[in-house]
């Protein structure tokens, strides 16, 4: 499954596959093949993205428009 809004977020911040990778510790091959949906995340790897960005994972999704995490 594709995440649907990685690549976008990461422009956003304007950030580079390598420098979110670096962050993530993960490697670049692994976020560009996420962001294509060639490769999906394991759980803790989409909490740690949905974390980093602070968008909840149904925004990450595209299953709403509403990037805050319900508290």
């Amino acid at each position: 499954m594709k995440i649907f809004r990685l690549k976008e977020l990461r422009e956003k911040r304007k950030i580079s596959q390598v420098r979110l990778a670096i962050e993530l510790d993960l490697n670049q091959n692994s976020v560009s093949r996420y962001e294509n949906g060639a490769r999906e995340a394991d759980y803790r790897t989409l909490l740690a993205i949905a974390d980093y960005f602070n968008v909840s994972l149904d925004y990450l999704f595209g299953r709403t428009d509403n990037p805050e995490i319900n508290k």
